[in-house]
């Protein structure tokens, strides 16, 4: 479970990075600017969405449990 949670963040990041790299580089010497930020940014937020959604149904699955630590204390 680690292992998805772990591998869904990085491709989180991964299309913020994209979405950086394609907003430096649209749009320079004169090229057309491209959609491809606003694509890796639907991406990102598909993803965390996705992300969220599988966290609140693994732990209603019972895939996933509280750690137990009392907070406040």
């Amino acid at each position: 479970m680690k292992i998805v949670m772990a591998l869904a963040l990085a491709a989180i990041v991964g299309a913020l990075l994209m979405a950086g790299k394609a907003m430096l580089q649209d749009g320079r010497d004169g090229a057309p600017k491209s959609n491809r930020m606003a694509r890796a940014l639907a991406w990102r937020v598909g993803l965390s969405i996705a992300l969220f959604l599988f966290i609140l149904i693994s732990y209603k699955l019972g895939w996933i449990h509280p750690t137990g630590v009392p907070l406040g204390q």
